[in-house]
């Protein structure tokens, strides 16, 4: 989905990604909308300031995700990448890289993230 649209979702209130959106998001959109609505449009200046195109910069948020050992942000940009129509292949790809980068932890315990969002979306 483009940023100006998940913008705009933000703002009424509505689910993220694949109707989702985590219990602890939606309780801190609903105690702090101007913050969540000002981040959404700090995401948006971000996804517009240079000249990656959308799947390439998803795989590298789903690298950044990994690299922090972010269990929700790897789940998150998994679903959203599968949604803008990314492969599994190409998802799995990004986890194999976090292998040497990221070192083994990181990688096999996003291995089991990425499988389950896999395995749900099917």
């Amino acid at each position: 989905m483009p940023a100006k649209e998940e913008i705009r979702k933000v703002k009424k209130g509505e689910e993220g990604v694949n109707g989702y959106l985590p219990e602890v998001y939606k309780k801190f959109n609903k105690k702090y909308p101007k913050i969540t609505r000002a981040y959404a449009v700090l995401a948006d200046s971000c996804h517009n300031a240079g000249p990656l195109d959308k799947k390439t910069r998803r795989l590298i948020q789903l690298g950044i995700a990994i690299g922090n050992n972010s269990e929700g942000g790897v789940r998150s940009h998994t679903r959203r990448a599968i949604e803008e129509g990314i492969s599994s292949d190409e998802i799995w790809h990004v986890v194999l890289l976090a292998f040497t980068t990221a070192g083994f932890h990181h990688m096999i315990a996003a291995y089991k993230w990425v499988e389950e969002v896999l395995e749900k979306a099917k």
